[in-house]
């Protein structure tokens, strides 16, 4: 079932450690099948080394497990309660990627103040609040901020991100790692301030709507 969505997600988690977001066996994947509704996800406490796509757990969006011979992600309830509103989110990431997990733990959120944080997340990567892992919790925090921001940090907990496919998700992830630990340097170098909300959104819009399309256009690379 769904054998090569299994096989995308297991390769989705696979980039996790490859990028430095995750250790031991903390953190997961998880993509939608559009036409079924199923949801592949990452099993709970497996390490990431060895993992296959038959470890891949399928469940519905009840969290009822439809295959699958190892139990799912300790964090289901949290994706699926995603999943259930928002039909356009293809893919869900959770991690503890140090340094935003440091903004995480401080309860603070990211500030807008680098044009490359504008680019990706078109203002500050908020920080929700605290919630119960393995509770619903969680996706209530992911959906207060899904509308202005693809990346949440949980107080004292870590980072979701979310994305129209495994791709997109895994680069927000990746993306909010590496701002994360920029603005760290940052601060400890001096004072930071926010961009102009003015050139925010000239970023951003350049970043979405234009960023690359003449290099696609022209057949050239960058």
């Amino acid at each position: 079932m769904l054998e090569h969505l299994k096989a995308e997600v297991c390769d989705g988690n696979l980039e996790l450690p490859r990028h430095g977001l995750v250790t031991w066996t903390s953190g997961n994947l998880s993509a939608r099948d559009p036409q079924t509704g199923l949801v592949v996800i990452k099993p709970s406490g497996m390490a990431y080394e060895g993992m296959t796509p038959d470890d891949m757990v399928v469940v519905d969006l009840d969290g009822k497990v439809v295959e699958g011979v190892h139990g799912p992600s300790s964090d289901t309830a949290s994706h699926l309660y995603v999943y259930r509103r928002r039909h356009d989110i293809r893919s869900i990431i959770h991690t503890h990627s140090t340094f935003a997990t440091a903004w995480a733990a401080t309860g603070q959120d990211i500030p807008c103040c680098l044009t490359a944080i504008a680019d990706e997340f078109g203002g500050p990567v908020p920080c929700g609040d605290y919630a119960q892992i393995g509770t619903e919790q969680i996706g209530e925090q992911i959906m207060r901020f899904v509308d202005q921001c693809p990346a949440v940090l949980l107080k004292k907990h870590g980072v979701f991100t979310v994305g129209t496919s495994i791709a997109r998700a895994v680069k927000g992830a990746v993306m909010v790692e590496d701002v994360a630990r920029t603005v760290t340097y940052a601060k400890l170098i001096g004072e930071i301030s926010p961009l102009p909300q003015s050139e925010i959104d000239a970023n951003h819009d350049r970043y979405t709507n234009r960023y690359g399309t003449a290099a696609a256009s022209s057949g050239v690379t960058l």
